[in-house]
This record gives structure tokens, sequence and C-alpha cells, in this order.
């Protein structure tokens, strides 16, 4: 029996720009996890868990799943990640041996918050078959798997932050520029210290919340086109990630927490921000916390000075329906 684990992951600095040759700074949050099993079988299969499941209490609990996690569940992102497995493995003469296995899956990552949900699954599920099979992918090459298992196989608009950052975990910088991303196919990926991080806070809806789909919008299509505003904010973007790096470095807590403020409200300049999440941004500033999109809307992430201002920020919060937790990023 082999039990492999991906957690939830945070963005602090840099996003969205990770989809667009630019820098992020990035941590994981093993609050929440991706959990696999992988056992020897007769056949091949891939078992549904309860959100592959059909089955609901009535309509209304139907259309609050639904709202909730989305209309996917996770066997077609193992069963995505397994073609791209075998692909990976001819591509670098590898020859599997004929075994099959069966395949289970279960997460408590909140969905739909931009948390790195369903890369968490294909991150965990990539681990167990690496063990099953005896096979060493390089971390790079690994969230390069990951990342492309959801763009290419699936069609999921995406950077490739979150599979970086779910694959090396900890605290990482990424530097995704366009000469290292088109020469050698991956980016310059920096473990930090999380000792560095100032107190730090993650706040997500605990009811519904708009999908990552629905925020990405446009961006993408002006950038093609070289729109100057979306270019420069990417750019922008970049600098923020690359400012934060030597900030920590520096313990600069008051330039990190302007730079988390700033990079949030370059995102609003350019995205479309529902009144929800805004309402959350706005609430975790008057208490006193910088407060950053974690993701791409539903989660925001940022630092605080006190434990009042964390308490405060706790009952703020609280009312309107928004959980608030301090993150885990190491194993305890």
């Amino acid at each position: 029996m082999i039990e492999t684990y991906a957690y939830a992951r945070a963005g602090l600095l840099g996003n969205p720009s990770d989809g667009y040759y630019g820098k992020t700074i990035s941590f994981s949050v093993r609050n929440f996890r991706a959990r696999v099993l992988l056992y020897p079988s007769a056949r091949l299969e891939i078992r549904p868990s309860k959100a592959d499941t059909p089955v609901f209490e009535s309509l209304e609990d139907l259309y609050e799943t639904t709202r909730w996690r989305g209309y996917y569940g996770g066997i077609r992102l193992i069963q995505a990640l397994i073609v791209r497995f075998m692909d990976y493995c001819r591509d670098h003469g590898i020859r599997l041996p004929h075994r099959n296995f069966t395949i289970e899956y279960e997460s408590n990552i909140p969905m739909r918050l931009g948390l790195g949900g369903s890369s968490a699954i294909i991150t965990a599920a990539l681990r167990a078959l690496c063990q099953y099979y005896g096979i060493e992918i390089p971390l790079h090459w690994q969230a390069d798997l990951v990342w492309k298992t959801e763009t290419e196989e699936l069609g999921v608009p995406a950077g490739p932050q979150d599979r970086v950052v779910q694959v090396y975990e900890g605290l990482v910088y990424m530097d995704f520029s366009e000469e290292l991303m088109r020469g050698r196919g991956y980016g310059h990926y920096e473990r930090l210290d999380p000792a560095l991080l100032p107190n730090t806070y993650l706040a997500y809806w605990t009811r519904l919340s708009e999908g990552t789909e629905v925020f990405h919008s446009n961006v993408r299509e002006r950038w093609r086109r070289g729109d100057p505003e979306v270019v420069e904010a990417m750019r922008t973007w970049a600098q923020y990630a690359e400012r934060g790096r030597q900030a920590l470095l520096e313990r600069d807590y008051r330039t990190l927490h302007e730079l988390i403020n700033l990079n949030f409200d370059l995102r609003a300049r350019i995205y479309r921000i529902s009144e929800g999440n805004l309402r959350m941004i706005e609430a975790a500033r008057q208490a006193g916390a910088s407060s950053n999109f974690a993701g791409s809307g539903g989660a925001i992430v940022g630092t605080y000075e006190s434990e009042d201002t964390y308490e405060k920020l706790v009952e703020v919060m609280r009312p309107m329906g928004i959980a608030v937790i301090q993150p885990q990023i190491l194993p305890e």
C-alpha cells in the first residue's frame, strides 16, 4: 500500500504573472491536503471519491454542492495524469512493467477558491505512481508534468506556480522568465526559509465562491494581443515578487506589507473583482492586516503585526462567513 500527500498552496506575491513569464512567491498550506492510496490489483482501477459520486440528498443539495465544488471530481485528473505519465516515460526511454493497480484519492482542500485543489490531487497521484514503478523524476519536471496534465490534457487555463510550490513544498520563489521557460522548459525555483515570513494568515469563504475559470476573464487574450496595460501589469507583478524576496531576506516586513497590498490593488484595476471578494480584502485591511488574493478569488492571504490584529481579523471575518487560519507551512 502506497500512501502519498500533496498540500494546498497560497500565492503571496506576483500572482497572476506566473502564466505570463513573470515571478511569484508562494507557500504550502499543510492545513489542507490531498491524499492518494495506490496498491496492486488485477485490473487498473481509479476509484471515485465523494466528489465523483452523482448522488444527492435533494435538489438543494445538488445545487449547493455543484456551486461549491464545480462539475468535476478527481477521476478525470488522475486519468489525464496517467496518460501524461506514460508519455513522459516513453519520451525518456523508461519501460513500465505490466503491473496493474487501484488508485484512490480524497481531499479536504476547499475547492474553487484558488488554493490548488486540483493540482494537489494530481501531484499526490504522481508521487504514488513514481513510488509504485520505482521512477525518479526531477522536481522541476514533476511540476511541469502536473502543469501540462491540466493545461494540455484537460484544457484548464493555468500558470505553473501552483504545481511548482506543491512539488517543492515550503516557501518558494519562482522565476518564469521567457528565456528560461522557452530555453530549457522550466524556470528558476528557489526554496526560501519559511522562518523569514512574518505573522501570516489565510482567509477563505466557507460558502459559495466563483470559480477560477470565471475570474480569469479575457486577460490572456489581451496579453497575447500585446495590450500595453496588461503587459505592463505582468511586469509589475514580477517586480513585486522580486522585491518581496529581498524584503523577506532582509526581514523588511513593512515593505512586504505594502507590496502585498499593491499586488491586489493592481489586480483590481486589471480584472473584474466580485463584490464579496472586495469586501473580504477591505475587511482584512481595516483590521490592520495586509491582503492579497491567495489564488484566483475566494481566498486571501496577508501579514499581520500582532495577535491582537489576528483576533480582530477573525472577529471581523466570522460574521461574513469567512474562516481565518494561520497556515502551517512545514511539517510539525
